[in-house]
This record gives structure tokens, sequence and C-alpha cells, in this order.
């Protein structure tokens, strides 16, 4: 489907100069002399290389449209870049293997047996593997209250039982379980035991 070059917003995914890419940032630039346009920062999503591209109102752009399933994480295998994330269709039992690097090495330690994930595909081929929004774990670590601290707009940083570094509010203590945001690492609330 050929979209205009300025009806880009972060999160399409568009065919660009014999590759697929992910719009990650965009900006409308309006410069003194000569039309506007858009500026896009764009990331490959076999290779995961960028690209910063320019796109005017009169060009179009040929967008992607993402085959998505729900899918089952099972187990990793594989040491450090080789790894390799084995995935389970919900409904054909299908099972099928995706690189770590497709993943991303920060999102894939919220990677938990069972957690269900949803894996873009196109032409039998998987592009995307989008976790969950948010994620429960436990709080491994964290520092000391610091002597006067308010409840209400601070925060102290904590270590997630999976290696994560995240700011929580002064009342987290180890053992607890949380709730964070994966993408932006953001404490939700504490989990009610």
């Amino acid at each position: 489907m050929k979209v205009d070059g300025n009806n880009l917003r972060p999160g399409n995914i568009i065919s660009h100069k014999g590759k697929v890419w992910r719009v990650v940032k965009t900006q409308h630039v309006k410069p003194g002399k000569g039309g506007a346009f858009l500026q896009c920062e764009l990331s490959e999503l076999r290779d995961g290389t960028k690209l910063h591209e320019r796109f005017r109102a009169s060009e179009s752009v040929e967008r992607v449209r993402l085959e998505e399933r729900a899918f089952q994480f099972l187990y990793r295998s594989g040491l450090d870049d080789a790894a390799e994330y084995t995935f389970m269709d919900k409904v054909s039992y299908e099972q099928l293997l995706v690189a770590v690097s497709l993943i991303g090495e920060d999102e894939s330690r919220f990677l938990e047996e069972g957690m269900d994930v949803t894996l873009g595909m196109s032409e039998g081929e998987v592009l995307t593997v989008a976790l969950p929004e948010t994620v429960e774990v436990e709080v491994e670590m964290a520092d000391a209250v610091v002597k006067g601290q308010t409840q209400s707009g601070s925060f102290k940083p904590a270590i997630l039982s999976n290696g994560v570094r995240v700011m929580v509010p002064p009342y987290v203590e180890a053992g607890m379980r949380i709730v964070i945001r994966i993408e932006d690492l953001r404490f939700i609330e504490r989990i009610k035991q």
C-alpha cells in the first residue's frame, strides 16, 4: 500500500531501497528555502542498521502490512550473538526460531518462559517481536532511602532479578514484585501480596 512520504509515523513498517524498515522517529521540517519534508530515522528490521532519510510530500512510500500472530515464548538456546529464541504458535503449535538480534538484547532480558508475545510476519519471515507492554519482575536489590526523601516525588535505583537497573519509589525493597513498563523501564506499581 502506497502512502505519502509526509504521512509516515513512528512504528510504521515500510519498504525502501529494497529493504524493510521500521520508522523510529519523525520530524517535519520547513526550511527557509525549498519545500517542506519529513526527516525520518529508520531501523532495518533484519540487521538493525540505521538510516536517516528525507521524504517530501510528493514522494510515495510502500507501507508493509505485517501479519501479526500470537505466540508463546518457550526457551532460549545458544550463547550471546548466536542465541536463538524458540516460540510456539498458540493455534497451530508450530515452533519458530528467532535470532536475538531481532528482539534486542535489552528487551530479551524480560522474556520469561510461557510469556505471550506477538510476532509480525511477512511472507513467512518473522520481522518483529512485540513483548507485552508491562511485565512483573522481582526486585533483587534496592538502595536504602536517603534521609529527607519524601514518597511523593523521589525515586531510588534498584536492580531487578534479570539484572536490569530501574528507578523505583522509596517504599520498594528487595524481594518485592513490581510492574515495569518495558519500553522505558518505568515503574508502574508494586504487586500486593
